[in-house]
């Protein structure tokens, strides 16, 4: 069948962006004039900008590297500070680039993108910065004493593209990046990794490791780990396999014989396995979803001595295991909520301990340790109705809370409750329910999902979400369907490809099942997700549309016909299936949202919002979906930033903006 609204995949042509700005002013015009709106969107720009935030920072010898973004820094600096001026009230921060400066003094739309540290010195970066918010990047080498960049045949830099350079030593890189004809995936990723050597041409660069053109990518890194000194290269032949091996002195490898769906990590003498599926070892079945560890020459010499660190039961998963320099951090989740363990290795085994000093009924995760230089680490915690609380710890000392969120809506008053759908098959969902006590009846509902990609939705404050929605009245729901890891591996794996129908009918039940408690009614229910959140909600749309009142969908995959052929589409054949596949076809075709409209059908009023720059998920899908429904006569709304990547957003002013129109859709739909 011919695609009559293929031409809207063409991003920048002059006739795809007036179809764009056309309807941008039209839903403008519609839901953000009027003081209410403008009054809406400075409370969410102000949570965004206030410098009451926690300066979340990540630890690299004595400094602590952060990012921020405020009303006066609307790009962000780049700033460190020492651990002791950290755990102060107002920390003094050492600036290392403004981003505004920059993007002003060069005349381009930079946004941050990433840093890595040259370690142990810390005296030069590799900086990252995308135009308009893009994956794709430039790299640009930085002097950490001079505050400039380094240039000149010496200097380590790339042009823009889909690339990733990481440090050997001062002189020496790691690169993958778009060396020319067959240097990139199908997925639009490096597939040669190289050694690159200061003040020779990037052309000389010696070839280390090539992957396959269909992989999704290749890469080589470095452990830089004094006397753990270690090079390993990977090719990633789909989303969810690798093939890893360590690179030895004489260029030759040694295969790390894991499975290939398996996580790994090497630390010091220990291999970490994390395994995906169940895996048979010499007559032992460690369960998907289990923690193992193992001395690491020994595993590369052919032993098989495992000991299971973590094994899953139906209730309980593994979230994180994160090492300091000689403990490692656990966090698993029961029923969604968050259990914290420390583990140490000693000459009797591995003893357990529980990590204790975690606010009660909030969801946690380490953020950031040092693994070379000691056992301190930071934790987060945070409830739907309670501010983030970073704390500080050391193994074998207390916690201590060192930086508090502040509130950004009134939480007296608003309860949390979770409860459990029965989906199509017998399987429970849990769910989350936030809503004020003193609303009695359905009120107006917003459902929030994702199922994909193992990603687990774990409870967190937003005071975005509660000053636009819950404070005003509204519930929240924020379903953990299957295709996230809630529940560990199989949470996912059991709702892909084929089975991936079940996240669907994961997330209709929840929808009922709150109708069914009489939280709200199907009117007044409406539903949001992003990405392949997005993809949900279109399948929402033309499969249960009779569920919902209204939808926002946002940055969507919708097109699974063409998806693959699309940016980083190809990547993630494994979670989907490919639709050139006539067998994978048959089970994508039945609900790809952008082939199973259906004009006589009544559709709720959806919004669909993408952006111009996003290079991951294409804005053709959202484009071509909002063209169709218009065709077709019903009630649709379209907004397309013309930056912010796959966020959406560039800036904390276009975020602003996204989440007040977002709010206010639903808001008058719904009825709030």
């Amino acid at each position: 069948m011919t695609d009559p609204f293929l031409w809207l995949e063409d991003v920048t042509a002059d006739a795809s962006l007036d179809w764009v700005r056309e309807r941008n002013a039209r839903t403008v015009g519609e839901y953000t004039e009027g003081p209410e709106f403008a009054a809406l969107e400075g409370r969410i720009l102000g949570v965004l900008d206030t410098d009451a935030r926690i300066p979340y920072a990540g630890i690299r010898g004595e400094h602590l590297y952060n990012f921020w973004r405020d009303a006066e820094h609307v790009r962000g600096i780049w700033r460190r500070t020492t651990r002791e001026q950290y755990r102060t009230e107002n920390p003094e921060w050492d600036v290392l680039l403004d981003v505004d400066a920059l993007a002003e003094e060069e005349g381009e739309n930079w946004v941050w993108a990433g840093a890595t540290v040259l370690r142990p010195s810390q005296t030069r970066a590799l900086l990252e910065l995308s135009r308009g918010g893009a994956d794709a990047t430039v790299v640009r080498e930085f002097d950490m004493e001079t505050r400039t960049f380094v240039t000149g045949p010496d200097a380590f830099e790339l042009s823009e593209a889909k690339s990733g350079m990481s440090w050997i030593d001062e002189d020496t890189v790691y690169v993958g990046t778009d060396f020319g004809e067959g240097s990139m995936t199908e997925s639009g990723y490096p597939r040669i990794a190289k050694r690159w050597t200061r003040g020779t041409p990037l052309e000389d660069a010696v070839t280390v490791f090539e992957g396959e053109v269909s992989d999704v990518s290749a890469g080589a890194s470095y452990s830089d780990t004094p006397g753990y000194e270690r090079h390993f290269v990977s090719r990633s032949t789909d989303f969810y396999n690798s093939e890893r091996f360590e690179l030895n002195a004489d260029g030759s490898l040694t295969k790390i014989e894991v499975p290939d769906d398996a996580g790994m990590g090497v630390h010091h003498d220990w291999l970490t396995i994390r395994p995906r599926s169940d895996w048979d070892v010499e007559g032992t079945v460690h369960p998907a979803g289990s923690l193992l560890v193992t001395d690491y020459r020994d595993f590369l010499a052919g032993k098989r001595d495992l000991t299971a660190l973590f094994t899953p039961d139906a209730h309980t998963s593994l979230e994180q295991a994160t090492w300091t320099q000689n403990h490692l951090l656990l966090v698993t989740l029961r029923d969604v909520q968050t259990d914290l363990q420390v583990l140490t290795p000693g000459a009797d085994g591995w003893q357990q301990a529980p990590l204790d000093g975690v606010p009660p009924l909030t969801s946690s995760g380490i953020i950031s340790t040092d693994s070379r230089n000691g056992d301190e680490f930071f934790v987060n915690s945070s409830g739907f109705t309670t501010p983030a609380t970073l704390l500080h710890g050391t193994v074998g000392a207390p916690l201590e809370a060192v930086k508090q969120a502040p509130s950004f809506f009134e939480a007296e008053g608003i309860s949390t409750t979770q409860y459990f759908a029965v989906s199509d098959d017998g399987t429970k969902i849990p769910y989350f329910v936030v809503k004020r006590d003193d609303i009695e009846g359905p009120c107006p509902t917003l459902q929030y999902g994702y199922g994909g990609f193992e990603n687990s939705m774990v409870p967190g404050y937003s005071g975005i979400t509660g000053l636009g929605w819950i404070e005003r009245g509204g519930a929240y729901v924020l379903a953990n369907i299957r295709g996230g890891g809630e529940y560990g591996p199989e949470w996912h794996t059991k709702a892909i490809r084929e089975n991936r129908y079940k996240v669907y009918e994961d997330f209709a039940a929840v929808a009922r099942d709150v109708v069914a408690r009489g939280i709200t009614t199907a009117p007044q229910l409406g539903i949001h997700g992003g990405s392949n959140g997005g993809l949900l909600m279109g399948v929402m749309l033309t499969r249960y549309p009779e569920l919902f009142g209204a939808i926002v969908c946002a940055v969507p995959l919708l097109d699974m016909k063409r998806y693959h052929l699309l940016l980083a589409g190809a990547s993630w054949v494994a979670e989907y299936g490919d639709p050139d596949n006539p067998e994978d076809w048959a089970f994508l075709g039945k609900y790809s949202p952008y082939q199973n409209t259906d004009a006589e059908a009544a559709y709720p009023p959806i919004l669909i919002t993408t952006s111009t720059r996003d290079d991951r998920v294409h804005p053709g899908h959202a484009r071509k979906m909002t063209a169709l429904l218009e065709e077709q006569g019903h009630e649709v709304w379209y907004y397309e930033n013309i930056e912010g990547g796959h966020g959406g957003a560039a800036d904390n002013k276009q975020a602003a903006f996204k989440s007040a129109l977002t709010y206010t859709f639903l808001a008058q739909k719904l009825g709030l």
